[in-house]
């Protein structure tokens, strides 16, 4: 199977304009009635719903930003009365108030359609087994892969996340033909398949699906080698509706938004000017089908650029390019911007050693420093002292040459940096600024 819903994958430029006009219009007027805090929002910037009668007026209305969930919190911007939402979700936010997301049943229905859509492009169908390694519970990332495996009638396998030794173990025995989790995760799964002795033939694996941090495309083709299938990178934010937001299909030239349900955006994200087809910048996101918690303009923070010719693959949807960071996680050393996505990318290209690190960060007499933890491969620890200094110096020139600044790098054993089965932490920060 190709395509989950032909009709809104491949649908004309012209014609989807016409869709979006129409749900733009409907959902600015429900949020303007429903939602005081968008009305005074709305009013603040002399915008009345009768203002907006296309997708180029969007640029009318104001932005949504996160901190407005957690100012709102629980429930301050639902659309509908409490007695309408079926299911809550919260974030996994490690910083302040967690958000709050908020369905109705059609709200779980558009749900499972997207992510229905997300696994059809990934190769799935009813024949697939698919084995959901994403944490179940308030977190998005379960639930919605295993609601859109269970519209496309496929057999699913909600493990949860943990338990590697089960996971693999349950990947073999039942079957698993696609498994969802986070990119580290799979590389993870990689390691333990080696070390538990599996062979790549062993297992009916044929594609995954690895969204929830930014990944790079070197990681992408050692995941590919390690596990012997496909991966595509999804994308998904608890508050725009959870995983199903973007996918990629087997092409991988950029990840599919269903337009249908969601308009997004690229904006400068200091003079939030919005940028042409193509740019980079922060994607922002309007939903125009939401009815629990309809955001206007929602700013991910996540850069990314939008591309809008037709696919190979037949899809007319927009395609976002994969998350090169965030505005938010961004690090910025002596001036100079650095995202941990471009050391993972180095460190996979040298191919020396494992693809685990971990970034320090820190202020020493005013001067931000930056040291590199990257766990060595077992080859590599059993070589003499020489060899492992040689490689760190190699890593080190390439990193410097890349970011424009210099780190101490350091090879620690296998095994000392502590794996993650949900989003790996990569970064500690310990300036006080």
């Amino acid at each position: 199977m190709k395509y989950w819903n032909q009709t809104y994958e491949c649908m004309s430029r012209e014609e989807m304009t016409r869709v979006q006009n129409e749900r733009l219009i409907n959902t600015v007027k429900r949020i303007y009635h429903n939602v005081p805090f968008y009305r005074d929002k709305m009013q603040k910037k002399g915008v009345e719903p009768g203002d907006i009668k296309t997708i180029e007026d969007l640029k009318k209305l104001p932005f949504t930003y996160k901190q407005d969930l957690r100012d709102t919190y629980p429930y301050g911007l639902f659309a509908v009365p409490l007695s309408e939402i079926v299911r809550i979700h919260a974030s996994s936010g490690t910083t302040g108030r967690q958000t709050v997301v908020g369905y109705t049943r059609r709200d779980i229905d558009t749900w499972a359609e997207v992510m229905a859509r997300t696994l059809t492009s990934a190769g799935a169908s009813k024949e697939s087994f698919i084995q959901v390694a994403y944490g179940y519970g308030l977190f998005t990332g379960g639930l919605g892969v295993h609601y859109g495996a269970e519209r496309i009638g496929a057999s699913v396998i909600p493990i949860s996340g943990g338990n590697t030794k089960r996971q693999l173990q349950i990947m073999k025995d039942f079957g698993t033909t696609l498994i969802a989790c986070t990119p580290s995760y799979a590389m993870y799964l990689a390691e333990e398949l080696e070390e538990a002795g599996f062979k790549k033939g062993d297992l009916k694996l044929k594609a995954g699906v690895f969204g929830a941090e930014p990944w790079s495309e070197s990681m992408r083709k050692e995941i590919e080698e390690r596990l012997g299938i496909l991966a595509i990178d999804i994308y998904g934010l608890s508050e725009v509706i959870g995983p199903g937001v973007a996918s990629e299909c087997p092409c991988q030239c950029g990840m599919h938004i269903p337009e249908d349900h969601f308009i997004p955006e690229i904006i400068n994200s200091d003079t939030e000017e919005v940028l042409p087809p193509g740019s980079k910048g922060e994607l922002v996101f309007t939903t125009i089908t939401k009815e629990g918690l309809p955001l206007i303009r929602y700013r991910t923070r996540d850069i990314s650029s939008l591309n809008y010719d037709k696919c190979e693959c037949g899809r007319t949807a927009v395609r976002m390019s994969k998350v090169s960071g965030r505005t938010d996680d961004m690090l910025i050393i002596r001036g100079v911007n650095v995202f941990p996505s471009q050391i993972e990318s180095v460190l996979l290209e040298i191919g020396e050693a494992a693809p685990h690190y971990l970034l320090i960060v820190d202020r020493v007499d005013n001067l931000d420093t930056l040291e590199i933890l990257v766990e060595m491969t077992q080859n590599i620890f059993s070589d003499e002292i020489r060899r492992i200094e040689d490689i760190e110096r190699k890593i080190r020139h390439e990193i410097e040459s890349t970011l424009g600044i210099s780190a101490k790098v350091k090879l620690v054993e296998p095994k000392t940096i502590e794996r993650s089965e949900g989003k790996a932490k990569r970064v500690i920060d310990k300036r006080v600024i």
